[in-house]
């Protein structure tokens, strides 16, 4: 099955969450979620359900504290949508049929993206310290600070280009089964070719000696 469906452009956690690891989290809905109640019910039960379902989730992950923290995130986030009845407010791909967002919605899709990689550095945290650590670090006087890249360090201007040209392509590929599913079918074969090759390229190029995917460990 189509187990990720572009979620970093989700305008909402709900959204997100049908779009990230669908596999995962149709079988926590399915198993888990349903059987206790779901949605059902008074208030209580909505919050208790949520926050199992998400907690449960992350102890899957593993028997690790981080897990717990991302989990219990992901549920605070998720229980005010629930609870004023707007967890399926965003059903339809954001912009679709337009070329650019609404400001509204490119101001949602920036919240929930910061919001969830807040909640991924529990997930990839050695332990809660180090998880701690590094938001502290992040939420510093640095946080104001204009980046000062060495002059030594055109990989990584190269890299931030690199990162931006993909996060083009898989915008103007959200309505498609994947983000190269339509790109270049009218361009002439040799171009369209050499599209295909420059990416594949560059991903051995960037994507460093090992990047094992993170959820083979689980």
């Amino acid at each position: 099955m189509k187990n990720f469906a572009f979620p970093y452009f989700s305008r909402d956690i709900a959204e997100f969450w049908r779009r990230w690891h669908i596999s995962l989290s149709t079988w926590f809905r399915d198993y888990l979620y349903i059987p206790l109640g779901g949605s059902r019910g008074g208030t209580s039960m909505k919050v208790r359900n949520t926050f199992i379902i998400f907690i449960v989730s992350g102890f899957w992950h593993g028997a690790n504290w981080t897990f717990i923290v991302w989990g219990a995130l992901n549920a605070l986030y998720f229980l005010p949508l629930l609870l004023r009845n707007k967890n399926r407010n965003n059903i339809e791909t954001v912009a679709k049929g337009k070329l650019f967002p609404s400001l509204k919605e490119f101001s949602s899709i920036t919240i929930t993206f910061c919001l969830t990689v807040i909640a991924w550095i529990f997930f990839r945290a050695e332990n809660l310290t180090h998880a701690f650590n590094y938001l502290s670090e992040i939420f510093s006087i640095s946080l104001f600070e204009i980046p000062n890249f060495q002059p030594t360090s055109g990989g990584a201007k190269i890299t931030i280009l690199i990162l931006g040209l993909f996060i083009l392509i898989e915008w103007i590929g959200r309505d498609a089964e994947h983000a190269l599913a339509n790109l270049g079918l009218k361009w002439n074969r040799p171009l369209r070719y050499a599209m295909y090759y420059s990416i594949i390229i560059a991903l051995f190029f960037f994507g460093g000696k090992d990047q094992q995917f993170i959820y083979f460990q689980f």
